[in-house]
């Protein structure tokens, strides 16, 4: 009989075993899952140049920005000329120059000569006559660019010296101004300082000085390059060129 209950007893423990067993069988642990998704979008850099839409006469047309005018040149007279370069968003932060260059480089620089020392000789400075004589500056703005903006003639010769600044190149003049801040436009179009807004033809120029400048053209570029990972605007612009 002692043994029936022990064989009882066994098979009850072996029940519960098994209950306990397929219990701790079907068991679910708590868990949760997250994720972080990135999402990338492209950076750019994009900027615009326009100028005052003018008569020949180099008198403002209306309200309309464009990318070229046509003027008829008269001596002592000033035209508007006012070439704006807008970073446009959402461009990343950037460096920006200009480049302003003059065709007919031996004429041109022979109509800005004043007569009345024309025969003291070579000055060293000769290069930048089209900008000593014909560009207006915004004086206000001017310090927002670094390039050769004549109020020293001694600087002048200087930077006439660096292709930073000046290139001669066959019968052109090309002049480099370099925006002095890192520029960028994120929610809106960021437009700069104006660096000229104007050019007069010198009162002294003849007819037949004039008659010497046919196909006469000043044509300003603007450049932009990121400024992230570029290093210093020197070091960018290097970038710039090796890539061009």
């Amino acid at each position: 009989m002692m043994k029936n209950k022990s064989k009882a007893l066994l098979m009850t423990l072996c029940a519960v075993l098994l209950v306990a067993a397929s219990v701790l069988g079907t068991m679910a642990y708590l868990t949760s899952t997250d994720e972080v998704e990135n999402t990338f979008t492209v950076g750019n850099v994009k900027i615009a140049l326009d100028e005052a839409k003018v008569s020949a006469d180099g008198t403002v047309n209306g309200n309309e920005r464009v990318k070229g005018n046509e003027y008829k040149l008269m001596p002592g007279h000033t035209y508007v000329k006012d070439p704006t370069v807008t970073v446009k968003a959402p461009s990343v932060d950037s460096y920006v120059r200009m480049k302003v260059t003059f065709n007919n480089a031996a004429a041109i620089i022979a109509l800005c000569t004043d007569p009345e020392y024309a025969d003291d000789g070579p000055t060293g400075v000769e290069d930048a006559f089209p900008l000593i004589r014909m560009v207006k500056f915004v004086e206000a703005n001017a310090a927002k660019w670094d390039g050769i903006i004549p109020d020293s003639m001694v600087e002048t010769e200087e930077m006439l010296g660096n292709a930073k600044y000046f290139v001669k190149s066959g019968d052109t003049l090309t002049y480099y101004f370099y925006y002095t801040e890192k520029v960028g436009a994120p929610t809106a179009d960021n437009k700069l300082a104006v660096l000229f807004d104007h050019i007069t033809v010198p009162d002294w120029v003849t007819g037949e000085q004039l008659e010497k400048l046919n196909g006469f053209k000043i044509s300003v570029v603007a450049e932009a390059i990121q400024a992230d990972g570029t290093g210093t605007a020197d070091e960018a612009w290097a970038k710039f060129e090796a890539q061009g």
